[in-house]
């Protein structure tokens, strides 16, 4: 890995990529012909890019019960206590609606409801993702949410993998569809003569479903238009450059555009980390995807003081941030941006990807600055309460009439006298 001494233009190097105007213009396409032509369009574009011809395209029952007796009972269990852990630390997010009232009589309030339907999209094809099923539905459950939808490509056998059928029915998902890319998610926002539109749609896909996501939006809520995973390691003389290096890798496995970064005072400890990401990278059954993103994206930050290294960290604002130094837990009050805070050698990323409850859905690309993990708030709606007594507007009327004259808004004013003509 690349080893650099920090200077005050210190910034991170990350892949942004909002797509070609060819791919974002066959986007729009595959959503205006889900919109036109429902459920014909959505078989045609599973037969076209998923390579399977399906009568049916949603997940019947009897499938989902193959799947477990598909699964080992020791993963169905492991998924089972992930969804417990995932569930339980949700519950703690959950707020209540609340009212007070005024010696005048006025009332004033916020009611939570849950939204009424949303839309998980999970990844499919080659690849099995049960852990993105727990963390999208999870929140959405503890929030209340009445009907959960799952969308995902089928393979090639036009199956969904065992493991992703299970974690969904885990979560409590009440639909599953087999459906991928652009076109699940102009279902999930529009609807077709078999899948009715859901509310918010949730979850992470390749680049043709993050801009059908920003295409949808307003129409529909989305969660967030998520970039390549990152992480962030700020690490003291204490830290064990095996662990640093195989943390770092841990990211850089993801994607070639994934971001592997270590931030540390220690010159000896960023040589060691460098050879030792380079040993282990030969190693890894995935070496050639990790090879690219740490070539790219990879680098190590050496400062001149850990007071220097958090300010770094602070402007990098990543994704995952790792805090291995002696007294660690004493770091996390000066960090003020980073998606998820994995603190002391025994916190490795890993942990929260699976199981530890946290949400691992996160803010990338340095939106860590001002957006937050995945959460409960984000499957409820907060609607104002107010509620004034003749007391109180008799207090205040003239106050509210200046205020909107000021705007030039008279009947507003009005509105307000109105009450007290006689």
């Amino acid at each position: 890995m690349k080893i650099i001494q920090v200077d005050k233009n210190i910034s991170i190097k990350r892949s942004i990529d909002t797509g070609t105007d060819l791919q974002r213009n066959s986007v729009k396409k595959i959503i205006a012909e889900v919109q036109e032509n429902g459920d014909q369009a959505l078989k045609y574009f599973t037969a076209k890019f998923d390579g399977i011809d399906l009568e049916d395209l949603q997940v019947k029952e009897e499938e989902i019960q193959a799947a477990y007796q598909s699964v080992e009972p020791e993963m169905i269990e492991i998924i089972q206590e992930a969804a417990a852990n995932i569930g339980a630390f949700h519950d703690k997010q959950k707020r209540q609606s609340w009212m007070t009232m005024e010696e005048n009589g006025t009332i004033l309030g916020q009611k939570l409801t849950p939204l009424d339907s949303v839309g998980v999209y999970v990844p499919g094809g080659t690849a099995a993702y049960p852990s993105s099923v727990l963390m999208n539905v999870m929140p959405a459950k503890t929030a209340g949410v009445a009907r959960i939808v799952m969308a995902t490509p089928p393979n090639r056998e036009g199956k969904v993998p065992p493991a992703v059928l299970v974690a969904a029915k885990e979560a409590g998902v009440q639909e599953i569809w087999k459906v991928g890319g652009a076109q699940a998610i102009a279902a999930l926002a529009y609807g077709s003569e078999s899948i009715q539109p859901v509310d918010k749609i949730v979850g992470p896909g390749n680049l043709y479903v993050a801009l059908a996501k920003r295409e949808v939006y307003g129409d529909v809520d989305i969660d967030m238009i998520a970039g390549p995973s990152e992480i962030a390691v700020l690490a003291d003389e204490t830290a064990h450059a095996n662990e640093i290096a195989a943390d770092l890798l841990s990211q850089a496995e993801h994607d070639t555009r994934a971001c592997s970064v270590l931030v540390t005072h220690s010159r000896s400890l960023a040589e060691e980390v460098s050879g030792e990401v380079d040993r282990q990278l030969s190693l890894l059954p995935r070496k050639e995807i990790a090879e690219k993103a740490i070539e790219d994206y990879g680098v190590i930050y050496t400062t001149n003081s850990l007071v220097e290294s958090v300010d770094v960290i602070n402007r990098l604002a990543p994704e995952h941030l790792e805090i291995v130094t002696e007294n660690a837990m004493e770091l996390v009050g000066q960090i003020r941006h980073a998606g998820a805070i994995f603190v002391g050698r025994y916190s490795s990323e890993p942990v929260g990807d699976y199981f530890a409850g946290p949400n691992h859905v996160l803010p990338t690309n340095g939106t860590a600055r001002f957006s937050s993990p995945l959460n409960v708030d984000d499957f409820m709606k907060k609607s104002s309460i107010i509620s004034y007594s003749r007391q109180a507007l008799e207090q205040n009327a003239s106050k509210i009439a200046a205020f909107a004259r000021l705007e030039g808004l008279e009947a507003h004013a009005r509105a307000v006298e109105e009450r007290f003509k006689k």
